[in-house]
């Protein structure tokens, strides 16, 4: 499908003959492939599926591939080992590269797929949390199955409009925007985003933008950070939303911590007032069509911290018992809080489990920490959730290893071979990484992988 006439016009004009004709060149050529490795899963250098042609400058796990494997028939994927993100995308952790990250309250507005929660994620660490919001319900629900995979137990996933998370005032050490937007950047990978491109669409993007950056900046505590993005190259969706932003906000922006750019990157540096923004070109930058911008919240805007009144009960509590059971299953349980929520236990890092509570009672949360399973007769039936966490204990229960054509009949939910398996229920393997549970009952094998993500693909 051709460029669509009135954004090659727009092009043509605002970056000159010569840059314009590049740019336009370059979306309709190839993309670049890029995967963001798990840091507590796994090491490049360890997933044999990925042939590494080389990092990707700005994020320390972000890896350039020489092709695009079978992602569905990788097993190290499933496994949440890595996450396929589009390098320009990974630069919102280089954003935050100066600021403390670590135990911090991340606000990620607009989150679905999940590449940006994932790595917001991981820099937060066990004592921070990531409350990830996607107001699509089928989009969050894709949202909240790669935070599973991912493994981290720090994330919460809602679905609301931004107002809701806007009501959590001066709540979030970082909030992060990553704008519905007309999605020019994406022209070289997609096909679709031609077809829905109109003037028309990009305006309304833009005030959508603009009523979110609203929402955002109320959640935002004072000192703390905003990063707002884009896939779009037009102006109106990404300078211009930080100009409008400035009418209102005016002294309240203040300059980000420092963000060094290298040379060699191809970024567009920039800025509008006080943020610092970042233009990535694909003639330029080996990545897709990506605008982002930071700025910090000044210290002295005033306000306090409020959080908005519970309207629901969502946590119901776990006797002595039910929690020595849950405990076995993880290997710093001392560090976190157990709950029932709608028959199932969950399990929380105790540091931010008051956070978690706040926000499930008073908007919808459809899934938080990890989810463990459900507790019969005194024993737990575990959760596939809680083979992908990170702090799994794998004393628990027996740990069966399976070749690779053994791994992939799992993962379709087709019956595997009970020799390798111990009585009752094991944590399946593959290069060592979890998939999930199955329980074998004398020579026959009952997969629990959960219909709703195994692989159809043959």
């Amino acid at each position: 499908m051709t460029l669509p006439a009135k954004f090659v016009e727009r092009v043509l004009r605002d970056l000159g003959d010569a840059e314009g004709r590049a740019l336009c060149a370059a979306l309709d050529g190839e993309p670049p492939v890029s995967v963001r490795i798990n840091p507590a899963k796994a090491a490049a250098d360890a997933l044999p599926a990925l042939e590494i042609a080389g990092q990707v400058p700005w994020c320390r796990d972000g890896h350039y591939l020489t092709a695009r494997p079978s992602f569905t028939l990788d097993p190290d994927f499933h496994a949440g080992a890595y996450y396929v993100q589009e390098a320009s995308s990974q630069f919102v952790g280089h954003l935050l590269g100066n600021v403390r990250t670590e135990g911090a309250r991340i606000l990620d507005l607009c989150a679905a797929p999940g590449g940006k929660t994932t790595l917001y994620a991981s820099l937060a660490g066990p004592d921070g949390l990531v409350v990830a919001n996607e107001i699509d319900r089928r989009r969050a629900s894709v949202l909240a199955d790669n935070v599973r995979k991912w493994g981290t137990g720090n994330v919460a996933v809602t679905t609301c409009e931004a107002r809701l998370l806007g009501d959590f005032e001066a709540w979030f050490d970082v909030v992060a925007v990553d704008a519905p937007c007309s999605g020019e950047g994406m022209f070289r990978k997609d096909d679709e985003a031609r077809g829905e491109w109109s003037e028309s669409n990009v305006k309304l993007c833009a005030s959508r933008q603009d009523g979110i950056l609203r929402e955002a900046w109320r959640a935002l505590k004072p000192g703390g950070t905003l990063v707002y993005s884009t896939c779009t190259f037009n102006r109106d969706e990404d300078e211009g939303a930080l100009e409008r932003m400035l009418a209102w906000a005016g002294d309240e922006v203040a300059e980000p911590e420092e963000i060094p750019v290298g040379d060699a990157w191809g970024v567009v540096c920039g800025c509008v007032g006080a943020f610092r923004t970042f233009r990535f070109y694909p003639h330029r930058a080996c990545g897709e069509g990506f605008f982002a911008a930071a700025a910090r919240k000044s210290f002295d805007t005033g306000g306090r911290v409020r959080t908005p009144k519970a309207r629901r009960t969502v946590f119901a509590a776990v006797d002595r018992k039910t929690v020595a059971e849950l405990a076995r299953w993880l290997r710093e349980p001392d560090r976190m809080c157990f709950a029932e929520v709608a028959e199932t236990c969950y399990a929380w890092y105790a540091a931010q489990s008051d956070a978690v509570r706040a926000l499930s009672e008073a908007v919808p949360v459809i899934y938080s920490g990890v989810a463990l399973g459900q507790v019969f007769k005194g024993t737990l039936k575990p959760d596939s959730a809680l083979a992908f966490f990170d702090g799994l204990n794998r004393r628990a229960v027996p740990v069966a290893e399976l070749d690779e054509a053994e791994a992939l009949r799992f993962l379709r939910k087709q019956d595997i071979a009970a020799g390798g398996l111990a009585e009752g229920v094991n944590l399946v393997c593959s290069r060592g990484r979890a998939l999930g549970f199955a329980k074998r009952i004398g020579a026959r094998v009952n997969n629990m992988y959960p219909n709703s993500s195994r692989i159809i693909k043959q």
